[in-house]
């Protein structure tokens, strides 16, 4: 069984609709007040992507099967946690799917903190707007 497979399986029975055509990508912007070292960084983007494929897979798996198809990207960028929660209505408003990660507290960071907001999947272009100003991690 493929991944592909085994993700559909999961989440959401097979859709009728076509798949669409193009690039996508799926977006992880890192709250970099935090100052995570990059093991914690990388656990908390592995949260992020699990969470965004799953409820992609649930809302939109034509959507999904596309990203999937497309070679699964994905871009880790950084901001402050302000801008954070701004993008993240910004893309709300336009329909991009974002998916929340607040930290446990068990570790480097205090409970509830805010540490990841994933974007998409989506087209590279609808993401290029909305996060292309941001620096790479």
């Amino acid at each position: 069984m493929g991944l592909r497979s085994f993700i559909h399986q999961l989440t959401a029975p097979k859709s009728s609709d076509s798949v669409p055509n193009g690039s996508f990508k799926l977006v992880l912007v890192i709250n970099h007040d935090l100052k995570m070292g990059k093991g914690k960084i990388a656990a908390q983007s592995g949260h992020a992507s699990v969470s965004a494929t799953l409820k992609m897979g649930a809302n939109e798996p034509n959507l999904l099967d596309a990203w999937l198809k497309s070679g699964q990207k994905k871009v880790c960028l950084k901001t402050t946690q302000d801008e954070l929660l701004e993008l993240e209505k910004h893309a709300i408003a336009l329909g991009i799917q974002t998916v929340r990660v607040n930290d446990a507290g068990k570790t480097q960071i205090p409970s509830g903190s805010l540490t990841v907001i994933a974007f998409g999947p989506a087209q590279d272009e609808e993401l290029e707007q909305l996060t292309g100003h941001l620096k790479l991690l």
